[in-house]
């Protein structure tokens, strides 16, 4: 790097943390994730704004590599705090309710965007029909775990019946959701020298689950208690990005691999560990790389492009995403005789997107099954999906702050918790 790339690397990483710092605190003030923020953040320093003078003055093409890095070392490391917070703990009481809402509430939804990328294929396809119509089915079913477990949270419902549903069920959906990610990833690599490596994906699974993990919980068993000392936390640190590098390796993507290593921690015992490892990771995470992928997300969206026909594609896009999710969620709650009211709520909370989807579309982009077109109008229908979550629970279960809702058949009125990754 000389002189001049480095003056703009820091400055322009200066601004997308100022920026997404500040759009974030007004998102939360109005109610909203502070993700809403950061991606907008990410869209206003890219082209859509003033032809992209911008982001060719804050961020020229040779240092563009370089955020690209940076943001993926960001996803990585989110990827593997979603695998640390999933906990088998949040399905106790619950398995059958949430088993049936989360399938539902991804096959419908999958269904549904495969039948609409078949009939958008002819305008948007990229070459490759098949990724297409494989990946829009999968990024019509994304429920975005963490940031569903933070508006809980802000709204104080994680400990209701409602919310410990809601928990497991986003739960499953992301482990259905990456399994499902990455088969379409699998079964559309195109064919090489290297296409062996991908034969490698089903015993690395099996090593992680059964010789990884079982290690890892006799080694957290020998030790009363276990506090992150730095050689703990860079052997923690070494094995997310090693374990992405493996997943990457073999023809998957990073993501894959980040998230495994972060589901195979033991969790008994490990609690103020996890919330060590958490608070380490997710604060730098949070405050400098996740804004830097939004920044790189954004590069890639241009609102100005968009005609008329375009719209008409984002309302068939958003009726298949909102009507999809809603109607397979809240036809399953209903038929395990949840009330009407919470069925809704359930399936107004599952239709949240955020980070999740944005990490999804940028893969679909990245292996190239989706164009800028399209992945313009997904990102504005992951935004617009996260956005309306708030508004419409107060308009189903009244603000934030009053009593919780009536109790489901079959839900306990206590769960273990939530999750605090990045909103």
């Amino acid at each position: 790097m000389n002189t001049d790339q480095t003056t703009s690397l820091l400055a322009g990483l200066a601004a997308i943390v100022l920026l997404a710092r500040l759009l974030g605190v007004l998102a939360r003030r109005l109610g909203q994730p502070a993700v809403i923020g950061e991606v907008l953040a990410g869209v206003a320093l890219g082209p859509t704004l003033l032809d992209g003078a911008i982001s060719d003055a804050l961020f020229p093409d040779t240092v563009r590599p370089l955020l690209s890095a940076l943001a993926a070392v960001g996803v990585a490391v989110f990827m593997f705090i979603v695998g640390l917070e999933l906990d088998a703990a949040l399905l106790r009481g619950n398995r059958r309710l949430a088993a049936t809402v989360s399938l539902s509430s991804m096959l419908v939804p999958c269904g549904l965007g495969v039948l609409l990328a078949l009939y958008l294929a002819d305008d948007y396809a990229t070459g490759d029909r098949t990724g297409l119509v494989l990946f829009m089915g999968v990024a019509m079913s994304i429920t975005a775990f963490p940031v569903l477990a933070r508006i809980l949270t802000d709204r104080r419902m994680t400990r209701t019946p409602l919310g410990a549903v809601a928990l497991a069920c986003a739960a499953i959906g992301d482990v259905l959701a990456w399994v499902l990610l990455a088969a379409v990833v699998a079964a559309t690599a195109p064919g090489g020298a290297d296409q062996w490596r991908m034969l490698l994906a089903v015993p690395y699974l099996l090593g992680m689950l059964f010789v990884v993990r079982p290690l890892l919980r006799r080694l957290a068993a020998r030790r009363a208690t276990l506090q992150l000392t730095p050689t703990l936390f860079a052997c923690i640190l070494a094995g997310l990005l090693l374990s992405a590098a493996a997943t990457e390796w073999v023809g998957l993507h990073y993501i894959f691999g980040a998230f495994l290593f972060g589901a195979v921690l033991p969790r008994t015992g490990t609690e103020e560990l996890h919330t060590a490892v958490h608070d380490r990771l997710g604060q730098m995470t949070g405050t400098l790389l996740l804004p830097v992928f939004f920044l790189v997300s954004g590069l890639q969206v241009d609102l100005s492009r968009l005609d008329a026909g375009h719209l008409g594609t984002l309302a068939l896009v958003l009726l298949v995403a909102v009507g999809g999710k809603f109607t397979g969620a809240f036809a399953a709650a209903r038929l395990n005789r949840m009330p009407a009211r919470q069925s809704a709520a359930l399936a107004t909370l599952l239709n949240t997107r955020g980070l999740t989807e944005l990490i999804v579309l940028n893969v679909g982009l990245q292996l190239g099954f989706i164009g800028p077109d399209l992945y313009t109008l997904m990102v504005v229908m992951a935004v617009i999906t996260t956005a309306m979550t708030g508004p419409l629970l107060s308009w189903i279960l009244g603000r934030p702050g009053h009593d919780g809702p009536p109790t489901a058949a079959g839900v306990p009125e206590r769960t273990t918790g939530t999750v605090g990754t990045p909103a």
